[in-house]
C-alpha cells in the first residue's frame, strides 16, 4: 500500500455493492464486469483496502466472540438479546451470532486477489513482482486469520480457496474438519511469510495497518499453540524476538499501546481515525453511557489484587471506577499516553483493535515452555510481563498444572477485554484430552448468576457445545451442510 490503511476507501464504490445477506455479490464499481475491473495494480491495491476495511469493521464481533461466554465481561441493560443468549449458552441456529457471513466477505475478497492479481501483473507493466507477491501475501493472511476464527467459533467449516463470483451450485460445498482448514491456513502462512513486510509499526508510517513477517510469526505461532505444537510456537515466537523494532512498552506508556496505538510492541492492530470517520465499535460497547458490556465481578476481583494508583493494568488502566460500585471497562474509552488525561470527543472512537502484540506471543512463548517442562524458561517471562506491570515477581511449584492456572491468569489481566479470553480457556479445556474441562465450567460458571450456574455447568459438559451451531439460513441455503453435532435436536 502506498499509503496507511485506514479505511476511507478507494474501494467505497466496491464495499458500496456488497449485501449483508449475500456475501457471493461482489460487483466491480460503476457496472464494470470483473474482467473490465481487473486491469491495474490499483484494482489489485483496492481490493486489498476492502478487505483490510471489512474485517476491521468486524472489531465488535471479534470482542463479542472472545469475551462474553467467558468471566471477565457480563453484559448489562442494554445487551443484545442474541449476546444475552451467548453469554447464557443458551445458543439456537437462528442466533444473529451465528451467521458467518462477515467472515466469507473477508475470504471472497482474498480469493479474488488471489485468482486475479497475478492477471493484473500481464496487463500492468508497472505492477512489479514486489507489490504482486506482498499484497498476494497480505490477502493469504487476512484469509488465514479469518478461517483461525472460524474454526475456532464454528470448529468445521467449509473451505473456500477460490472466489465466489456467482449465485451457483458449485459454491455450495460441504464443511471441511477443523484439521484440514489448519493445516492449510499453516502452509499458506509459511508459504507467504517471506513475501511480506519486515519493518515493525515503529518505523514506517507507511506500513502501519499492514501484516508484516512479525504479524505472519505471530499467527503461526497462535496456530500452533491451538494444535499443542509447542516446539513450533518457539520456533515462530524466536522470530518476533529477534525483531529489534519490536519490544515491551515501558511501564510508564502502556496507555500508548491503544492510544495513539501502533506502538513499539504491537505487531498487527486494526486502524481507525474518527477524525477521517473511521471509527471503532469499541466506545459504543464499553463506555459508561452505552450500557453494554462491563467488567464482570471475576474480572474486579482478580484486578482487585492488584490495585494501586500507579500499577500498569488495573484501575484507570484496563478498568474505571465511577461511583462506589459502578465500574466500565477503560482501554477503548479513556486514558490518554499521559495516564490522566480523559480522551474526549473524536478521540474515544479512534482507539485502533489490537490482533496482536509482543505480550501476548511472549505468553503463548511461556505456555509452550511449560508444556515442555522447561518451567524456568517460562517462568522469566511471566515475571517479565509482571514487571512491566508493576506488580512483582511471582515463584511457582513444578508443575503443569500450576503454570497452565498461572500464565491463564496473567493473560486474563494483561490482555484483558481485548477478545482472547474464550479461547483461552478453549484451550486449556481441549488440552491432554480435555483433562480439564471441569476447571472450564467452574471457571465460567462462577461469572453467571446463581439461579443459572446449574444450567450452565450441565451445558458445558459436552465439550461440542463450545461451539456456536451454523446459521438456519446458510444450511437452508446450503443443502450440503449439516448443523454442528451439538444442535441437533
Amino acid at each position: 500500500m502506498k499509503r496507511n490503511i485506514k479505511y476511507s476507501l478507494i474501494l467505497l464504490a466496491v464495499l458500496a455493492q456488497v449485501s449483508c445477506n449475500n456475501w457471493l455479490e461482489l460487483e466491480p464499481p460503476s457496472g464494470l464486469t470483473r474482467e473490465e475491473f481487473w486491469q491495474t495494480k490499483e484494482d489489485v491495491e483496492a481490493m486489498l483496502s476492502g478487505a483490510y476495511s471489512i474485517m476491521a469493521k468486524m472489531d465488535n464481533l471479534f470482542f463479542l466472540y472472545g469475551e462474553i461466554r467467558a468471566d471477565m465481561v457480563i453484559g448489562d441493560i442494554n445487551q443484545g438479546d442474541d449476546q444475552k443468549k451467548m453469554a447464557q449458552n443458551n445458543i439456537y441456529p437462528d442466533n444473529g451470532l451465528a451467521n458467518w457471513n462477515r467472515f466469507y466477505q473477508v475470504i471472497n475478497y482474498c480469493n479474488e486477489i488471489i485468482k486475479n492479481a497475478p492477471l493484473v501483473q500481464e496487463r500492468d507493466n508497472t505492477f512489479t513482482d514486489y507489490q504482486l507477491k506482498g499484497w498476494m501475501a497480505e490477502a493469504y493472511y487476512l484469509r488465514s486469520l479469518t478461517y483461525f476464527y472460524l474454526v475456532r467459533i464454528f470448529k468445521d467449516v467449509p473451505l473456500i480457496l477460490e472466489p465466489s463470483e456467482t449465485d451457483d451450485t458449485d459454491f455450495y460445498i460441504p464443511k471441511s474438519e477443523e484439521a484440514v482448514v489448519l493445516a492449510q491456513i499453516t502452509r499458506d502462512l509459511e508459504e507467504n511469510r517471506n513475501f511480506a513486510i519486515a519493518d515493525g509499526y515503529s518505523t514506517l508510517a507507511e506500513n502501519k495497518g499492514r501484516a508484516s513477517k512479525a504479524a505472519f510469526d505471530a499467527l503461526l505461532a497462535d496456530i500452533a499453540l491451538w494444535n499443542f505444537d509447542y516446539n513450533k510456537v518457539l520456533e515462530h515466537v524466536s522470530r518476533i524476538e529477534a525483531n529489534e523494532d519490536i519490544v515491551l512498552m515501558p511501564s510508564g506508556k502502556w496507555f500508548e499501546l491503544y492510544y495513539p496505538g501502533n506502538a513499539l510492541e504491537s505487531i498487527f492492530e486494526f486502524q481507525f481515525d474518527m477524525g477521517k470517520n473511521q471509527s471503532n465499535q469499541l466506545y459504543g460497547l464499553t463506555n459508561r453511557n452505552s450500557y453494554n458490556y462491563d467488567p464482570s465481578q471475576t474480572a474486579l476481583e482478580m484486578f482487585a489484587r492488584l490495585y494501586a494508583k500507579e500499577l500498569v493494568r488495573g484501575e484507570d488502566a484496563s478498568i474505571k471506577r465511577y461511583g462506589d460500585d459502578d465500574y466500565i471497562i477503560w482501554k477503548y474509552v479513556g486514558s490518554a499516553p499521559d495516564g490522566n488525561t480523559i480522551r474526549t470527543g473524536t478521540l474515544q472512537n479512534s482507539a485502533n483493535w489490537i490482533v496482536y502484540r509482543l505480550a501476548d506471543v511472549l505468553l503463548m512463548k511461556a505456555e509452550a515452555l511449560s508444556q515442555l517442562n522447561r518451567y524456568g524458561e517460562a517462568l522469566d517471562i511471566i515475571n517479565l510481563i509482571r514487571d512491566r506491570a508493576n506488580v512483582g515477581s511471582i515463584g511457582l511449584p513444578n508443575s503443569a498444572t500450576a503454570y497452565e492456572d498461572a500464565i491463564l491468569e496473567e493473560r486474563a489481566l494483561e490482555l484483558a477485554f481485548e477478545g482472547k479470553r474464550w479461547f483461552d480457556l478453549l484451550r486449556m479445556g481441549r488440552r491432554n484430552n480435555y483433562a480439564r474441562k471441569e476447571t472450564l465450567i467452574e471457571v465460567i460458571v462462577r461469572n453467571v448468576p446463581s439461579t443459572q450456574k446449574r444450567i450452565q455447568a450441565v451445558k458445558l459438559t459436552n465439550p461440542l457445545g463450545w461451539y456456536m451451531p451454523v446459521h438456519e439460513d446458510e444450511l437452508e441455503r446450503n443443502k450440503n451442510l449439516v448443523q454442528n453435532p451439538y444442535y441437533i435436536n
